[in-house]
């Protein structure tokens, strides 16, 4: 589904990536692990256009979305959950949502997709009308994510979705992941808890200062020395 082949940015002097080259297949989870300023978020900002492309290519479904803008990658049916939720604080629940079906006009289907995501989130249906800075922040990730959904993504990019969360919200969380997966969705995943992402990915990969390092079967990873020392507490 997405191909990235020897990716390059940079942020003024500073490369911050440095030929990063990947696949994602249709159905799979795919992880990038790798400490802080490793470069996972700006591979997935390059992807959705949101940074510069200095060289390299990015292909979706066999077309070229190299340097495409946002909104016509949006459009592709490729979102982004951000670092941090960046959901809108002084809306509801329901208007964070419906803002993430801004691109669809089939009524029907918003309406059964808002479904399906209170079945994922039963606490964002009984918090509908409430303002979504009242949330809490494991609340407020779930929101992100509900609001990602609801542009009906063929391809779903979570970036961090575990920090700043209590271990107990976390293990919720990536059972919900796995869920989302289950449901046919196709999954890019950032995630500097390693174990957690390597328990459930299909395959992986270790970004280190802006490459590629190391890369296999995310349960292979686990048991891999290197990535138990670097990324699992040894």
């Amino acid at each position: 589904m997405l191909v990235v082949n020897d990716l390059c940015v940079n942020y003024g002097a500073i490369k911050a990536l440095k030929g990063i080259s990947f696949r994602v297949d249709r159905g799979s989870i795919v992880a990038l692990i790798g400490s802080n300023g490793a470069g996972k978020t700006t591979t997935l900002k390059a992807i959705c256009g949101l940074v510069k492309i200095r060289s390299g290519k990015i292909l979706f479904n066999d077309e070229d979305i190299t340097n495409k803008p946002t909104n016509q990658i949006v459009s592709r049916r490729i979102t982004m959950v951000p670092e941090g939720r960046r959901i809108f604080p002084n809306l509801t629940v329901y208007e964070n949502l419906l803002i993430g079906a801004y691109q669809r006009s089939d009524k029907n289907g918003i309406k059964e997709d808002m479904e399906f995501v209170f079945s994922l989130f039963p606490r964002l249906k009984e918090r509908v009308n409430q303002k979504g800075g009242t949330l809490s922040g494991g609340e407020q990730q779930m929101l992100a994510i509900g609001r990602a959904l609801m542009s009906k993504p063929d391809l779903l990019m979570l970036d961090e979705p575990s920090l700043g969360l209590a271990p107990i919200i976390v293990e919720e969380l990536f059972e919900i992941i796995q869920k989302i997966h289950k449901e046919g969705k196709t999954i890019l995943l950032i995630e500097q808890n390693a174990y957690a992402a390597l328990n459930i990915a299909d395959y992986a990969y270790v970004v280190e200062t802006g490459r590629i390092v190391l890369h296999g079967n995310g349960k292979e990873l686990l048991n891999n020395e290197k990535v138990k020392y670097a990324y699992l507490g040894g």
